[in-house]
């Protein structure tokens, strides 16, 4: 018998251990995993994958942080601004995607995205209502800068002058967002239709969409899941100097590929940044329980052009380069002379931040980042940060830019943020999970191989023992003296 516990020990120990060692050398059960997730990540009409996708993601919050100027006074006199961080004003946002349609044999879909923005008092610090903020007169600056040595200046410094439009104005914070009827703008209009009378940094954004989007299924590689192909019927952009710059480039920022590496580029097109940009890995992160790659755009995607030459596409009008962090998306806005650079200047030239006084950059409040579940590709966690910038200068030709400094003044910073919720934390976690036991199952094996074979060597090294005693008579020696 104990022969035979022995040898069976032994047996399925090298058995056991071989097979584990086969199979992770192999990675067979990792591998089989692995199509299986690449089989599922496909936009196709009745999967759950498709269902996600198309409904609205985990609670989306929109922040609004405003910086409201206290020294207009000695601005004007050429001072340096001294601003006030105020906010946030946090808006829930939904984002369904909508008219959905399936195209080109199953590989590539299109929808629209629209966006509809509910205030949140209990995580806002007021009422945008009510709260007032003095910032920069946008449409005052666009009408300056346009007329300014034209024949056009005079009448424009007249309509200033009737309606007393200065350089900066006071407004509420719904005002400044979501639109207000502007007196220079209702002239302008009466003489041209195509102005509008009305301005709002984000005017006609809430419950509106920013264009059809044409995505990848990942039917065909699973490397393209929603990787946009054209926007707006377009497969490029426009607006920069250079084909690599107008390139759309990667997803929407809210879905990736499954199975990440550390050693990859994540490529983000963002229609409110009006480009394409890239993130690296930086560092592991748990999220809800749920591990995490965080990605964040390397310093080198906002140096300028001496630094990174691959930026001279950005520089509008051509040649026409900025300092480190700063973007000027005049020609994608409309015409406004609106400049967006990181929150606080962040990563940007020290230059932008000195010009202005309450300017405080960090890295935990002012970074972009999106934290995936490498395994199955969800964002897990995320914030879009930007700040809005508006260029003023002194113009000879107008009285209410007075003897100011040339400057890009900040007027606010978005903070737009997810964060996964918890029914979809224990969705994932429980898909992690399965797959996570399929593949340990090499080392399960293994540690059956080694507890049979630390069995074995028990077995083999414990001496043998002398047979059963028997009764008192028989153990009683065979010649007796007594």
């Amino acid at each position: 018998m104990r022969k035979l516990c022995l040898g069976t020990a032994g047996v399925l120990a090298m058995t056991l251990l071989i097979a584990s060692v086969a199979l992770l050398a192999a990675r067979v059960l990792q591998k089989v995993v692995e199509l299986q997730v690449k089989q599922q990540m496909v936009l196709k009409n009745g999967t759950e994958v498709f269902e996600m996708w198309e409904e609205s993601p985990p609670p989306v919050y929109m922040q609004f942080y405003f910086f409201n100027l206290t020294n207009p006074l000695e601005v004007l006199q050429g001072e340096k601004p001294l601003v006030q961080e105020i906010g946030p004003y946090t808006y829930r946002e939904t984002r369904p995607r909508v008219a959905v349609h399936i195209l080109d044999n199953d590989t590539e879909v299109s929808s629209l995205n629209p966006k509809t923005y509910f205030l949140d008092r209990e995580m806002s610090v007021g009422d945008p209502e009510v709260d007032l903020i003095r910032t920069v007169n946008v449409p005052a600056v666009v009408a300056m800068n346009l007329a300014t040595s034209t024949p056009l200046h005079l009448p424009a410094e007249i309509l200033l002058l009737l309606y007393e439009e200065e350089l900066f104005t006071i407004h509420t914070v719904h005002e400044l967002l979501w639109g207000y009827t502007d007196k220079l703008l209702s002239a302008l209009h009466k003489f041209r239709p195509t102005i509008d009378a009305d301005f709002g940094f984000f005017k006609k954004m809430n419950g509106s969409d920013d264009g059809e989007y044409i995505m990848l299924s990942g039917k065909k590689n699973y490397l393209d899941f929603t990787r946009i192909i054209k926007w707006r019927g377009k497969d490029t952009l426009n607006w920069w100097t250079s084909p690599d710059s107008n390139m759309i480039n990667g997803t929407d920022g809210s879905t990736f590929h499954p199975l990440i590496g550390t050693d990859e580029k994540i490529y983000v097109f963002s229609s409110d940044l009006c480009r394409s940009l890239y993130l690296t890995f930086d560092e592991y992160v748990t999220v809800e329980g749920i591990s995490a790659y965080r990605f964040v755009p390397p310093v080198r995607l906002f140096a300028n052009v001496s630094t990174n030459p691959d930026n001279a596409g950005f520089c509008v009008p051509a040649g026409n380069c900025l300092g480190a962090g700063l973007l000027n998306v005049t020609a994608c806005k409309q015409g406004a002379p609106i400049f967006l650079s990181p929150p606080h200047f962040y990563l940007s030239d020290e230059k932008y931040a000195n010009a202005i006084d309450g300017m405080h950059p960090n890295k935990e409040n002012h970074e972009i980042f999106l934290d995936i579940n490498p395994f199955s590709g969800v964002l897990v966690r995320a914030a879009k940060r930007m700040q809005v910038n508006v260029h003023i200068q002194k113009l000879p030709d107008f009285l209410q830019t007075g003897n100011i400094r040339t400057l890009f003044f900040p007027v606010l910073y978005i903070n737009e943020s997810v964060v996964l919720d918890r029914a979809s934390a224990v969705k994932l976690k429980a898909v992690l999970f399965e797959s996570s036991v399929v593949t340990n199952i090499p080392f399960i094996i293994m540690v059956l191989g080694v507890i049979f074979g630390v069995v074995f060597v028990v077995l083999a090294c414990k001496p043998s023992q002398a047979r059963e005693e028997g009764s008192v008579d028989e153990r009683a020696p065979l010649i007796r003296t007594s």
